[in-house]
C-alpha cells in the first residue's frame, strides 16, 4: 500500500520503520518543524531521510501547502503515528481510504494528551490503545481497533508505555491498515456518555500531597516516571521522586509518623510517612541529579522525624 504518514518522536520513527520494512510504499512523512531551541533534530525527520525519503515539514497542517503535498503523494491510507499537530478534515480525507489514528487509551476513556498518566494516578488496573478516524474533535473519531492492556500494582507510566502500548501501539497500526486498505475493518461511533477527557498531567497534577491515602500518592508517583517527575518539596528545595515502593499499614494505629514526616533512612533508602502508610523512596533528583534515596537523605542533610511540605 502508498503511506503518507504524519508523526514525530520515536514512536512516529517506528512506525515509519514497520512500513517500511514490511514492504509498504511511504510516499510522504509530514513532520514538525525544527526546534530551533533544541538541540536535538526531530526523530522522525532524521529516520525518513536516512531511508531516502525527504521529510515534509508545515508549520501548519491547514495550510493549501500541506493539502496539495497529500494530494501529490497519491496515499491509499494516512497514518498519524503521535501527531502534535491539528490535522483538518480536509487532509485527513484526501487519501483514498483516508486516515487512522493512534491513541493510548480505550476511547472514549481518558481522551486528551496524557491519557497513560492519568490511568495510572487514578488507580485503573488497565488501560490500552484505540485505533481510530480522526475528527476534527479531539479524539471522538468512530473506533476501528482496540487492544487492552493490564496495568500491574507496580507498573509505571514508563513500563506501561515502552513495554506494552508503543510496541503492541505499532502492530495495531499496521493491522488496522490492512484492514481498512482491504475493506474488512468496521467503524464504532463512540459511546459519548462513557467518555471522558482529561487535560495535560503537567507540574501541578505531579505535585504530592503527603496527607493524601498511599495508594493515591504511590499512583501519583508511578504515573508520573520517568516524566514528568512528581515532586515535593524540603524547605525551598524541589525533589523529584521516582522510583518507589509502598508500605501499607496494617491498621491505622500502626501508621508511623504524620504525613510528609521521614520515620526512617536504610544504606539504599528512606521512609515518608503518609496517611494509611508509609512510601519508602528508592531513586529521586535534587540537585545533584538523581540518587539513591539514601544519597538524597545525605545530599539534604535529612533527619528522622523532619518533615517534607504537606
Amino acid at each position: 500500500m502508498r503511506v503518507a504518514l504524519i508523526g514525530s518522536a520515536d514512536f512516529g520513527k517506528a512506525a515509519l520503520e514497520a512500513f517500511l520494512d514490511r514492504g509498504d510504499e511511504v510516499v510522504a512523512v509530514f513532520c514538525p518543524p525544527d526546534n530551533p531551541k533544541s538541540a536535538k533534530p526531530e526523530v522522525l525527520k532524521e529516520a525518513a531521510i536516512a531511508r531516502g525519503l525527504s521529510p515534509l515539514q508545515f508549520a501548519s497542517l491547514k495550510s493549501p501547502e500541506a493539502a496539495q503535498a497529500m494530494i501529490d503523494s497519491g496515499a491509499d491510507i494516512c497514518v498519524m503515528a503521535y501527531v502534535l499537530q491539528f490535522v483538518p478534515q480536509e487532509l485527513a480525507k484526501i487519501p483514498r481510504h483516508g486516515t487512522i489514528q493512534y491513541h493510548p487509551s480505550l476511547l472514549p476513556k481518558y481522551r486528551g494528551p496524557s491519557a497513560i498518566n492519568w490511568a495510572i494516578a487514578l488507580g485503573e488496573d488497565k488501560t490500552g490503545l484505540t485505533i481510530f478516524r480522526p475528527t476534527d474533535g479531539l479524539d471522538e473519531g468512530a473506533v476501528i481497533l482496540q487492544k487492552e492492556v493490564a496495568i500491574g500494582p507496580d507498573d509505571t507510566l514508563g513500563t506501561i508505555y515502552f513495554n506494552h502500548l508503543f510496541p503492541v501501539g505499532i502492530k495495531a497500526l499496521l493491522e488496522a491498515a490492512d484492514l481498512v486498505i482491504s475493506g474488512k475493518h468496521t467503524e464504532v461511533v463512540q459511546d459519548e456518555s462513557l467518555a471522558n477527557y482529561e487535560g495535560w498531567f503537567d507540574v501541578n497534577a505531579a505535585q504530592i500531597h503527603w496527607a493524601s491515602h498511599i495508594s493515591q500518592t504511590y499512583n501519583l508517583i508511578r504515573a508520573c516516571n520517568p516524566a514528568p517527575g512528581a515532586w515535593t518539596k524540603f524547605g525551598e528545595k524541589k525533589v523529584q521522586i521516582y522510583d518507589c515502593h509502598k508500605h501499607i499499614a496494617e491498621t491505622y494505629g500502626a501508621v508511623k509518623g504524620k504525613p510528609g514526616e521521614i520515620t526512617q533512612i536504610t544504606l539504599d533508602s528512606l521512609f515518608v510517612s503518609c496517611h494509611g502508610g508509609q512510601i519508602e523512596v528508592l531513586k529521586a533528583k535534587s540537585v545533584a541529579g538523581k540518587v539513591t534515596g539514601a544519597e538524597l537523605a545525605k545530599e539534604l542533610n535529612l533527619e528522622i522525624g523532619q518533615f517534607f511540605a504537606l
